[in-house]
């Protein structure tokens, strides 16, 4: 799952490696967002899983960064399920991290 924004050195990685400190600073830069409240959504999840992410959910992360912030708030929100083009295990595994 290769998206354009995505961090190219996980790529070669094992997905259920744990993701390294920089990677999760790269990572943590890609989730800024333009809309205060996907921010306090990424905050929460960062402050509740940032120290045991793997590289599949990181790469999963990135795909769902690459929404526009209406449609990450919407799912985020539940307004809207996860596109079928993005509906795989690993996106939906996070999407649910960030919703809790």
């Amino acid at each position: 799952m290769t998206m354009s924004m995505a961090d190219e050195l996980l790529d070669e990685l094992d997905a259920a490696a744990p993701l390294s400190a920089r990677g999760l600073s790269k990572l943590r830069w890609r989730c800024r967002r333009g809309l205060l409240e996907n921010d306090l959504f990424i905050e929460r999840f960062f402050n509740r899983h940032e120290s045991r992410l793997t590289v599949g959910q990181a790469r999963a992360l990135y795909v769902l960064m690459d929404l526009s912030d209406n449609d990450l708030l919407d799912l985020l929100l539940q307004r809207n399920e996860l596109p079928q083009d993005l509906q795989q295990e690993d996106v939906q595994e996070v999407l649910s991290m960030l919703r809790q």
